[in-house]
């Protein structure tokens, strides 16, 4: 029990939520306040902002009918019919984890689009303005995240005092999560691939240059795939991992020092974010490196604070000892996956020169070449989420995994700063060619650029490995909820009077094909996404030849392109081909846990998590080698640009953007997203018998 009064904690999870979203706010203002440069670079400014807010808004109002519907059936359904409830308030929870985790993606990306300009501005004065410009952005998305998740979470478990019900808030959170990500995702590739296709290689223009029809869709797709989309990717993993370990402490109250662990846990690691972006700096003439260090000082400095309030937290509330460690081991292992992803994806290491070198032979060696390293670059990221599991159940049972995964996420605060800011400073560079800023201009934009796409990638094996654990946790959390019985773990109250299953049993037949079927998913909705790239892409490609074609003067720079034709497509696109996706993640779990039970049920979710979570890994970690490799090649190195060697590093890229920017990253959600509708689900599936209990022995 604790040393202090029950309620505080809770009052601080409340005040660091307010914090954050304060500090959000100064942020905002300091991003907006910055100098935007001439007229021309507004004007660009001003299209890409256009585009993505007309993106995001679409967006919504087309998941609108699925809130609804979704909201009516969670009320009816489950508070109603299963639990006898007056009080919809697992509806309620679920119509709120929509909100907010919409309102965080919009707040990010509407900073994010303001801030493009202003670090291109900020450029012409120098390397550091640039930094703290692009950076401050980013921070805006990250503390929003936290802030707004934390806050949801607190005053729900506040208001409802029964964390079954919260979470519908994290049900609702994923929901948006997935359409976002895929949706986003399948935007920014089809503009990015369509046009680098028809840009780079058939034309043989530079990126970002102005006459190509889909350099403004190319930038708009940045903001609503890498910022807004990654942002309501994390905001579900964060209110996930903490919803799962409230749930695995086998208690209803907030009276238990173990329930408010993980809120008191999420907001000092919203204190230590914070503190940690004021370390982040770099100086005028800073190479590669040292700007990688400038924001990895943040991230260390944010850990070792996190560490030292876990310890304080741990003391103070008079909890067992083993927990400290179990978060610490969360800690540790993120630090380490977002390290090895840098490794893989960095040129400033030997598999992304290799790659880059096997360019000298075509596109089909850097392919092959590519497709090697991700799949290498998987033994680090589950080693260390293997070490992390063994450590965390041996020191406090599956408590301590949940409890891993925020230790992990606690940090996000800075984590997704690093990451959120990496599309800001490739949209700057790209109205720095559009406006036909000085050369030295680009080149400081471009060493932004190269630094944001090792720290989107590295954000990237960093949300996988949180989507792990959280997915793990969440597992376990419907065990529970299945009134399947695990060691150390306290069966909810719904529970009492039924036979209690100890374990899920893989060797039991159904079980089996759940697990296939689950190992299955990741790579069927993998296939819906690409294809859905490619499609969108196709049309994308035709129409910046059509406007090659037909527009008189482009190529000599007399005629202006239609940019918003392109962007009307990538919108009309997206949306069209986000649904099945979207719809198959919410659609397979219950299926099966009404046609095969609980115990199948619980052995989709394991094989799911094993191939969808190698998968990811080697996706975002190709992607992302593929695309230092070109950056690698554009440095002069082996014919530099315009190179047979360039034009095979770019066709690598481009098979490398939908790995790593639309189904690599959306697989992280389609693992969350059907363990949190398994577990909100699973009091429905225990008051009916599964159909092929029906079939005749």
């Amino acid at each position: 029990m604790f040393s202090i009064d029950p309620i505080y904690p809770i009052y601080f999870a409340l005040g660091a939520g307010v914090l954050a979203l304060a500090f959000a706010a100064f942020m905002a203002m300091r991003v907006v306040s910055a100098d935007s440069g001439n007229q021309v670079m507004i004007g660009i400014g001003d299209a890409i902002r256009e585009g993505a807010s007309a993106f995001l808004r679409a967006e919504y109002i087309a998941l609108v009918p699925f809130v609804v519907i979704m909201t009516i059936v969670l009320g009816v359904l489950i508070d109603w019919y299963t639990l006898g409830s007056t009080v919809p308030a697992t509806a309620i929870s679920y119509l709120a984890g929509t909100i907010c985790s919409a309102t965080a993606g919009y707040i990010g990306m509407n900073v994010a689009v303001r801030a493009n300009v202003r670090t291109a501005a900020a450029a012409m004065r120098g390397l550091n303005p640039a930094l703290r410009v692009a950076f401050s952005s980013g921070t805006v998305m990250g503390v929003t995240v936290v802030g707004i998740g934390l806050l949801g979470v607190t005053i729900l478990y506040l208001i409802f005092q029964d964390i079954s019900s919260v979470a519908g808030f994290g049900f609702g959170a994923s929901s948006i999560a997935l359409f976002a990500r895929v949706g986003g995702g399948i935007f920014t590739k089809a503009a990015d691939v369509g046009t680098d296709l028809v840009g780079k290689v058939e034309a043989g223009i530079p990126e970002d240059d102005p006459r190509n029809p889909g350099v403004i869709a190319d930038n708009v797709g940045d903001n609503v795939g890498d910022v807004a989309g990654m942002g309501a990717d994390l905001f579900e993993s964060y209110v996930g991992s903490i919803i799962a370990t409230i749930a695995l402490a086998g208690v209803v109250l907030y009276t238990d020092g173990r329930a408010v662990l993980p809120l008191l846990l999420a907001g000092a690691g919203i204190v230590a974010a914070i503190l940690g972006t004021f370390v982040v700096r770099s100086g005028e003439q800073a190479d590669f490196g040292q700007l990688l260090w400038a924001l990895r000082r943040g991230i260390f400095a944010a850990a070792i604070l996190l560490a030292v309030f876990a310890l304080i937290i741990t003391l103070v509330m008079g909890l067992d000892f083993s927990l400290f460690w179990a978060i610490l081991s969360g800690l540790i292992a993120g630090i380490v996956i977002g390290l090895s992803t840098e490794y893989y994806t960095s040129y400033d290491y030997k598999p992304t020169k290799e790659i880059a070198a096997s360019s000298q032979t075509g596109a089909a060696t850097v392919i092959i070449s590519g497709m090697a390293t991700g799949m290498l670059s998987t033994v680090i990221p589950v080693v260390a989420i293997g070490i992390t599991i063994l450590v965390a159940f041996e020191l406090a049972g599956f408590y301590g995994v949940a409890l891993a995964g925020v230790g992990l996420l606690s940090t996000l605060g800075i984590t997704l700063a690093t990451d959120a800011y990496g599309p800001v400073a490739d949209n700057a560079g790209g109205i720095a060619e559009q406006a036909k800023l000085d050369p030295e201009v680009r080149e400081r934009t471009d060493a932004l650029d190269a630094l944001g796409n090792t720290t989107a990638a590295t954000g990237k094996g960093f949300a996988i490995g949180s989507a792990a654990l959280t997915s793990l946790a969440l597992l376990a959390a419907y065990s529970t909820a299945a009134c399947i019985g695990l060691p150390g773990v306290t069966l909810p109250g719904h529970c009492e009077g039924r036979t209690e299953i100890l374990g899920i049993n893989l060797l039991s037949h159904t079980t089996l094909v759940g697990v296939l079927l689950g190992a299955m998913l990741p790579f069927v909705f993998s296939a819906f996404t690409m294809k859905a790239v490619g499609r969108a892409a196709f049309a994308i490609v035709e129409e910046v030849r059509r406007q090659f074609r037909e527009i008189p003067g482009i190529m000599e720079g007399t005629g202006r392109p239609d940019y918003a034709r392109c962007v009307e497509i990538s919108t009309k696109g997206s949306l069209k081909e986000m649904i099945v996706p979207g719809l198959l993640a919410v659609i397979a779990p219950i299926l099966v846990g009404f046609v095969l039970g609980t115990q199948a049920l619980g052995g989709l979710l394991i094989g799911s998590v094993a191939s969808g979570f190698m998968l990811a890994i080697m996706m975002a970690s190709a992607g992302g080698a593929w695309d230092n490799a070109k950056k690698y090649v554009e440095l002069g190195n082996f014919g530099g640009k315009g190179s047979e060697a360039h034009k095979a590093a770019v066709e690598g890229d481009v098979v490398g953007d939908p790995f790593k920017d639309t189904s690599g990253p959306s697989l992280n959600i389609l693992l969350k997203l059907m363990a949190i509708v398994s577990l909100v689900f699973a009091p429905v599936f225990l008051n009916f018998a599964p159909l092929i209990s029906l079939l005749p022995e």
